[in-house]
């Protein structure tokens, strides 16, 4: 057996026999003060570098700071060790001390499931102050974690703990999916789920839920177009609000409810409480996005929006726009594409802005497009920061129409 895993099993049963807990009670049986998270999140949106020391420092400090305890669950990953020493070692590097939870499908001899229910790796769990889920196939996570009847093991159930007592859940990629209690599982490309919707089998399945039951939460967003694939999730599951996430950029959702956007790009939030969808072919409107730039807080209960500290005093001014040219773009699910139109319109005397969205002559239903028309309403603002050219905007209007495509869509001159 790899030495690095024997040295984690040693150290957590050592760690577990010195620490006392109390009883294991169902979360039905307990205080309801003791069921309600007291802890924060950190959802990142997949590749998070070794440098970004604010999402890394920001995991530490949640987890008490310098010296605090974090168990590394590389469970979605396909090489589990490595990256699970990797973890560790960054956690290290930033002042944790960090330690490898051997419970992941991928590890060689390794019984995870005997694993999962083992008292002292749970103990140790409930003991740390923070937890942190590798990428990679989010899938292997649930299953990790869960029985197959469905119920928690014990290193869930010590995790829920941890998050209720306090303590910090980070998780990257895969490790953002399961934050929700909706996660893709292995969906279709974007376009084609448009076209043809999710199937609950396959496409979508159950998270671990830490954010809430009333939040849908999506990775990789801005960088594979991914908002348009939120919809449709959200709208077969009964979602109202969803949040994703960019690369190398957190979410940290306190317990009060607020998310501050934290790293190298930032998040995009889809609104549908006043959106209206009509049978058929995927036809919305009135759907509502805002995209939170790094620094800047969205408050889940009371929906007030923060700019960050460097864009406060830089309110858009409708009366005097920057941008003066229709605005349009070919291919609205290209990466970032949906962001640099919505700040352009902020900032723009065009009423709205449109993207369209084609498949290749030899996709699923090539003659089956979709139109994406931004425009701006009464509620919409936007913010541009005094130390770059970076937008917040917040509350633009989407509405997302099929379109029939003609072939062959061009001709040479």
């Amino acid at each position: 057996m790899v030495q690095f895993v024997v040295r984690a099993l040693l150290a957590l049963a050592l760690l577990a026999s010195n620490w006392c807990f109390a009883a294991e009670r169902p979360a039905a049986e307990r205080p309801a003060a003791e069921v309600q998270p007291k802890g924060s999140l950190v959802i990142i949106g997949g590749a998070l570098r070794a440098d970004n020391a604010a999402v890394w420092e920001r995991i530490v400090q949640l987890a008490g700071g310098k010296g605090a305890r974090i168990a590394v669950f590389a469970s979605a990953s396909a090489n589990p060790e490595r990256a699970g020493k990797f973890l560790v070692d960054r956690f290290s590097h930033y002042g944790a001390k960090a330690f490898f939870v051997p419970v992941a499908v991928r590890l060689s001899g390794t019984d995870y499931a005997a694993a999962a229910e083992d008292p002292a790796l749970a103990g140790a769990v409930r003991a740390a102050g923070g937890a942190y889920f590798a990428g990679g196939d989010q899938g292997r996570i649930t299953r990790a974690l869960r029985r197959p009847d469905g119920s928690n093991t014990r290193i869930l159930d010590a995790l829920w703990d941890m998050y209720r007592r306090g303590g910090v859940i980070a998780g990257s990629s895969a490790g953002a999916a399961i934050m929700s209690s909706t996660m893709f599982g292995y969906p279709k490309p974007v376009l084609a789920t448009l076209k043809l919707g999710l199937a609950d089998d396959t496409e979508i399945a159950p998270g671990l839920g830490f954010i809430g039951e009333d939040v849908f939460v999506d990775q990789h967003l801005l960088v594979r177009g991914r908002f348009a694939r939120m919809l449709p999730a959200m709208l077969k599951k009964g979602y109202k609000i969803g949040l994703g996430i960019d690369e190398n950029t957190a979410m940290v959702v306190a317990p009060t409810r607020e998310v501050e956007v934290v790293g190298y790009r930032g998040a995009l939030l889809v609104d549908l409480s006043q959106a209206q969808f009509k049978d058929g072919l995927f036809n919305v409107s009135n759907a509502r996005l805002s995209y939170l730039d790094n620094g800047d807080r969205f408050n889940l209960v009371t929906g007030a929006f923060t700019p960050s500290r460097d864009k406060a005093d830089g309110r858009v001014d409708p009366g005097h726009p920057y941008y003066r040219e229709p605005l349009f773009s070919a291919d609205i699910l290209g990466n970032s594409t949906v962001v640099d139109l919505m700040a352009k319109l902020i900032d723009s005397d065009q009423p709205e802005a449109i993207g369209l969205s084609l498949d290749s002559p030899n996709g699923v239903q090539p003659d089956l497009g979709f139109e994406f028309r931004l425009s701006r309403t009464a509620d919409s603002v936007g913010y541009l920061s005094a130390l770059s050219e970076a937008y917040s905007v917040y509350n633009v209007r989407l509405d997302i129409r099929p379109i029939v495509v003609q072939r062959p869509l061009y001709q040479y001159k």
